[in-house]
């Protein structure tokens, strides 16, 4: 019997408890839904009624879209982890993030630099979209150019914390030149939000995250590997350089299209890899892949039902709830369990 086969029970609880709770995340809200009217809205036979117009203008592209931040940024974090070796590295690390902060700040607070009438008007959700979208891609082109020529991982590393820096400081001089209300705007944005994306966006990152993640799936076979240290896994055959390559594509693109769609999401990415090592116990990244896709959707959907305050018209920042609600449960974990997993 494969190892796989071994956890086949607990994979099926994980996607019964996924489908649960994407099921109640719809339902959730200022205007609660019976779970009746949510199966004939999603089966198409109520089509016109006004359940069915929010279940699909809003609810479900919201569920979808926690599903895709959650898992995404679980898998990054378990591939930097796996690179780097370092339990403290998230999907954010190699800079991507700071890259798209940078290019959303350009949009909405480079009007203070660059004219108000002019980068005003272009603020919309698309813009800030291909703002983070570009700034991600850059910081990208920068992180591979450095790890063509460089042989130390955590050289890498270093560097992508120092392109984080860089790209705080500039972020830093053009709040300074701000006003108040296109500060307030870019704050909102570093919130992280999982609503107002249309289908059309919700396809759009749907189609990179897909990309991404089959990327993740070739690598798992590196993934593997690389726990052993780069000498030992070329020692068994694999390109180390080669690896490394694919893993930071494949995370630059989940990572950064997270980003663009949903903001700087926090948390979910560093904690998910550590929870799901203490649940399944293993390092076998043929589980860990999965596993995490599966707990990472969970708690994204978890924390969204929560960050809704279901009953009221308060929606919560979604990063707020990401570490109040994960962070004591990891703590839990790692406590009772004694040690970490890695």
């Amino acid at each position: 019997m494969t190892e796989e086969s071994n956890y086949r029970i607990q994979f099926v609880i994980m996607i019964l408890i996924l489908f649960l709770c994407f099921i109640i995340n719809i339902s959730l809200g200022s205007l609660s839904i019976p779970l009746k009217h949510i199966f004939a809205s999603l089966i198409g036979s109520e089509p016109n009624s006004t359940f069915s117009v929010i279940i699909t203008d809003y609810r479900l592209p919201k569920a979808i879209t926690a599903v895709l931040v959650g898992s995404g940024l679980g898998i990054s974090g378990l591939l930097m982890q796996t690179l780097f070796r370092n339990p403290l590295a998230g999907p954010f690390v190699l800079g991507i993030s700071s890259g798209a902060s940078l290019g959303v700040a350009l949009v909405i607070l480079g009007s203070g630099l660059f004219g108000g009438v002019i980068v005003g008007s272009l603020v919309s959700k698309w813009s800030i979209v291909v703002a983070a979208s570009l700034g991600s891609f850059l910081v990208l082109i920068a992180v591979l150019a450095v790890s063509n020529n460089v042989r130390d991982t955590m050289a890498i590393l270093i560097i992508g914390l120092m392109f984080g820096s860089i790209t705080a400081a500039v972020v830093s001089v053009l709040s300074f030149f701000s006003s108040a209300e296109q500060l307030q705007q870019y704050v909102f944005w570093g919130f992280g939000s999982l609503s107002n994306l249309s289908w059309n966006e919700v396809l759009t990152f749907f189609i990179v995250y897909i990309l991404g993640l089959i990327i993740s799936i070739v690598s798992i076979k590196g993934l593997n590997s690389l726990l052993l240290g780069d000498n030992y896994a070329q020692s068994l055959g694999l390109n180390v350089k080669h690896s490394r390559f694919i893993i930071i594509i494949s995370t630059s693109l989940i990572a950064g299209a997270v980003t663009a769609f949903a903001g700087p999401v926090a948390f979910i990415g560093l904690a998910i890899p550590h929870l799901t090592r203490q649940i399944f116990k293993t390092s076998n990244h043929k589980i860990l892949v999965p596993s995490v896709f599966l707990m990472g959707a969970i708690v994204m959907l978890i924390c969204d039902s929560i960050a809704q305050v279901p009953g009221t018209d308060y929606t919560l920042p979604i990063n707020a709830i990401t570490a109040l609600v994960g962070a004591p449960v990891v703590i839990w974990l790692l406590v009772r369990q004694r040690k970490m997993m890695f």
